[in-house]
């Protein structure tokens, strides 16, 4: 581990989310697009998806994306089928080659690399797509754990599968009430707003440029 890692920024593992960091928000704007095509209005469509794929338990990998468009279609009317659907939000998560780039800068620093995203299989089929896993030593994904975010005790969970400890945890999201709950657990956090602010935090947190 490079001694200014060690002396300034004590940290030894970044943790990205994926949608809205490492790649473009495509649940959001897919979601959105749905809205608009079925004449829905946007902000209510998109909390009525989020509150069923949590309670068809589709994020955490405890039920078939079938029953959550099913369950969302009962709910809100929309009319096109699951592949179309799906690909509407698919299309839109565009990888941001500069987040790549720098988790190859970390990795070469000596630092573990990883994804902590509450996302469904939509995230294994983006890596069909992309082939983005090989570049992180560890993905966490909720559709797999069978845990999310919103739990804070998925904190807890990862710092021991890393067997780190939360001060030297670095992790990046978008969400304002998972970066909380995760500086809850003692994790150095970044909630990720755009790349220059993100860029001057990174830099004041590890003692180095990006």
């Amino acid at each position: 581990m490079n001694a200014s890692i060690q002396e300034n920024g004590k940290i030894d593992v970044v943790l990205f989310d994926f949608g809205g960091v490492i790649a473009e928000e495509g649940w959001k704007q897919g979601l959105k697009v749905i809205a608009r095509v079925n004449e829905l209005d946007e902000e209510k469509f998109l909390q009525e998806a989020i509150d069923t794929i949590y309670a068809t338990g589709y994020l955490l990998g405890k039920a078939p994306a079938s029953r959550f468009w099913s369950a969302l279609r009962e709910k809100t009317g929309i009319k096109e089928s699951d592949a179309l659907l799906t690909n509407e939000i698919l299309s839109r998560f565009h990888i941001r080659d500069w987040m790549i780039d720098l988790a190859k800068k970390l990795k070469a620093q000596k630092i573990t690399v990883g994804i902590l995203s509450d996302q469904t299989d939509m995230l294994d089929k983006l890596n069909q797509r992309y082939d983005f896993f090989k570049w992180f030593d560890h993905v966490f994904n909720s559709y797999h754990l069978g845990k999310g975010k919103r739990d804070s005790s998925l904190f807890d969970d990862v710092t021991r599968t890393l067997r780190s400890s939360p001060e030297r945890i670095l992790f990046i999201d978008d969400d304002p009430g998972h970066v909380d709950r995760a500086g809850k657990k003692g994790w150095k956090t970044i909630r990720y707003v755009d790349r220059d602010s993100f860029l001057r935090e990174m830099e004041m947190i590890l003692g180095r440029r990006f």
